[in-house]
């Protein structure tokens, strides 16, 4: 699955993600101009004309006896959908581990575990204010979809000047953390102890 989304947006097949790129676009802009409850009874209503159009056309071929009138979808129909045991516990326990990941995170933040990373995240969320006041959800979603569509394939393209340039920020974020941890009272004791700690543990194994 993974290697099918990643074949998708390196647009290794040009045909496919174009027609995904196309499909997304046109309905994310849609929902600029309508509902969603009509986007979504219009894309259904074509995908049945298209299909049903299709059933038809096998029928009228099998009347003038020049085919046998076969479900053009019954490989699909003939697919089984339905999960094994095995397979449920093993999606069940994926969601879970999801679900308890997420909580941890969230906990981690809001709860102020690190100091450091709850204050990033508020700087974050009040970076969002602004952004939310020049921009709906709708239309950071069209340019998320653009920039999910281009950004790979521009790394790919530009990978080693572009991790050169990350590498340079990453490590001025880092000095930069490290000061802030240095100036907030306890932050830097915690950091010295947790590495005391970890150095005891390695001389002791």
């Amino acid at each position: 699955m993974g290697s099918k989304v990643a074949d998708l947006l390196y647009w290794k097949d040009t045909r496919t993600s174009g027609a995904v790129f196309t499909g997304l676009m046109v309905s994310l802009l849609c929902l600029l101009h309508f509902s969603i409850v009509s986007v979504a009874a219009y894309v259904a209503l074509l995908g049945l004309c298209a299909t049903i159009s299709l059933r038809v056309y096998r029928k009228v071929l099998q009347a003038v006896h020049r085919g046998d009138g076969t479900n053009p979808f019954q490989a699909y129909l003939d697919v089984d959908l339905t999960l094994t045991q095995e397979q449920t516990e093993r999606l069940s326990q994926q969601i879970a581990s999801h679900v308890v990941s997420t909580a941890t995170q969230l906990r981690h933040f809001f709860l102020v575990e690190d100091l450091v990373d709850s204050l990033k995240l508020a700087l974050f969320f009040y970076i969002l204010t602004f952004v939310g006041a020049v921009f709906n959800g709708l239309t950071l979603l069209i340019l998320g979809v653009i920039a999910l569509f281009t950004v790979p394939l521009l790394y790919r393209q530009h990978q080693a000047q572009i991790d050169q340039y990350v590498g340079l920020v990453t490590n001025q974020l880092s000095h930069i953390k490290a000061k802030i941890r240095a100036k907030i009272p306890g932050t830097g004791a915690l950091a010295s102890a947790a590495s005391a700690v970890s150095g005891s543990k390695a001389k002791a194994e």
